[in-house]
């Protein structure tokens, strides 16, 4: 039986005035309690050393690039958090906004080894939200303008005795990108995020967002027979709420353990990594059960078509 403590580690919010030496700061103490707990594997949030900018429109990108992208991951403000992880032998996943050397500009994600060496990278391929101005909105949701379509794919690593993948936020809503992780193995699948409580594009009570949250995490670990934890930063950012309900859902869709607050937190589970291999031996056996000459449509067709159904048929 493998097992591994894996830990989820919920960021309360991040403001403007906040600075990245700050936020890491605070990442620092929720890896110590986190390794106080056991842990071995840490998810941290999506964007997890600044606010979640994406809500304003800005014109002046070297500002935003300078204030909110990182050039290199470890910098030196965000390096304390890799020597500590290396001092208590522990792994971690954590979101950032990437800015590369030839100035591309993307939504991403690591994963860093217990010996403090990157080990994976993701890009976030599903961008929510729009790039245009909304001026007259309450907030925006402007990771398309900010943010280029991640060119990585969707890969696994073979992590902590696990094969496991990244995603980032919106991801979570997309089966597609889950189940091309199972064809590789994915046995644990690890996901920050930032979700606003209100929905930009129409109303939608919070607690109907929290249960679609909830119901994915669900539906998507249990359909993969995989391993899911989901991180969220969540709070009231500069009287901008998010949602919390951090989450680590087992291969069976049970939820075994689930944050209480919007606010700095820490939740762990010795998990039984062969939960999700044995699954997939038997109910989610693919290569017994799968009949992908009849998935075509899903790649060939971005958009729903309606397509009449054959006479006879």
């Amino acid at each position: 039986m493998r097992k591994l403590t894996i830990a989820s580690a919920q960021l309360g919010p991040l403001n403007k005035s906040d600075s990245r030496a700050a936020a890491t700061k605070r990442l620092v103490e929720l890896l110590r309690e986190a390794h106080g707990m056991g842990a071995k594997f840490v998810v941290f949030p999506e964007l997890a050393f600044t606010t979640f900018f994406p809500r304003w429109w800005m014109e002046d990108q070297a500002e935003v690039d300078r204030r909110y992208f990182e050039r290199e991951m470890p910098g030196p403000d965000t390096r304390p958090l890799f020597d500590e992880a290396r001092k208590l032998g522990i792994g971690f996943y954590i979101g950032y906004a990437e800015l590369t050397p030839d100035s591309h500009r993307f939504n991403a994600a690591i994963l860093v080894g217990p010996d403090g060496r990157l080990v994976g990278k993701y890009r976030k391929v599903h961008l929510p939200g729009h790039a245009d101005h909304k001026p007259q909105a309450a907030f925006q949701h402007l990771e398309k303008k900010y943010f280029e379509v991640g060119n990585l794919g969707f890969r696994v690593w073979r992590f902590m005795d696990a094969i496991t993948g990244m995603l980032i936020c919106n991801d979570r809503r997309w089966p597609e990108a889950f189940r091309v992780l199972a064809l590789q193995g994915a046995e644990i699948v690890a996901l920050g995020f930032n979700t606003p409580t209100e929905n930009l594009h129409y109303p939608e009570p919070p607690a109907l967002r929290v249960h679609h949250h909830l119901i994915m995490a669900q539906s998507m670990a249990f359909q993969n027979a995989t391993w899911l934890v989901e991180t969220a930063k969540c709070g009231f950012e500069d009287g901008f709420r998010m949602f919390g309900h951090s989450v680590i859902v087992a291969p069976t869709g049970e939820i075994v353990a689930k944050s209480q607050t919007e606010e700095d937190e820490v939740i762990a589970y010795n998990a039984d990594i062969d939960m999700a291999s044995n699954l997939k031996r038997t109910m989610f056996n693919f290569a017994a059960h799968r009949r992908p000459e009849h998935y075509r449509l899903i790649v060939e067709r971005v958009g729903a078509e309606v397509t009449p159904a054959e006479e006879g048929t």
